[in-house]
């Protein structure tokens, strides 16, 4: 077991099985089939992201180092929020982007029934330490504990 302290930017608690991407994570090719064609398990549609192409990402506590690609990104998080398909939790190495930040951020305050803590700036070694299926719990503190 190790705790990682990052930075809160969406608040919430959550217990959840790890899906780790060591490569920055493309939200609208991700999140795709999830938003137009009714994948309530969020299977990512990705094919340019080896750690997460045909995985289920709904529920799971999705670590990255970053998101990337276009603007629509954090439209694409607050939609998947809004459909219920969202992951159990985001939990950045790296600095949130802004983009990213602002869907998680407006699903946070105008969902009620929805919740996605998402917390950043956890560190390289967060990421070298999480594997797929690790046990992680998200406090409102922003620690990160990993099982």
């Amino acid at each position: 077991m190790k705790k990682f302290k990052g930075r809160v930017v969406a608040s919430g608690k959550a217990e959840a099985p790890a899906l780790v991407s060591r490569v920055g994570v493309n939200t609208l090719a991700s999140f795709q089939k999830a938003l137009q064609f009714g994948d309530k398990k969020a299977t990512c549609g990705d094919q340019n992201n080896p750690d997460l192409y045909g995985k289920q990402m709904a529920g799971k506590a999705l670590c990255l180092p970053r998101t990337i690609g276009s603007t629509t990104g954090g439209l694409v998080l607050y939609c998947a929020c809004s459909m219920h398909r969202q992951p159990a939790c985001m939990l950045f190495s790296e600095p949130i982007d802004s983009l990213a930040a602002a869907g998680a951020v407006l699903a946070d305050v105008w969902l009620e029934d929805v919740t996605m803590p998402v917390i950043d700036s956890l560190g390289g070694e967060f990421l070298q330490y999480v594997k797929d299926g690790m046990k992680i719990t998200v406090k409102d503190d922003g620690v990160v504990v990993v099982e």
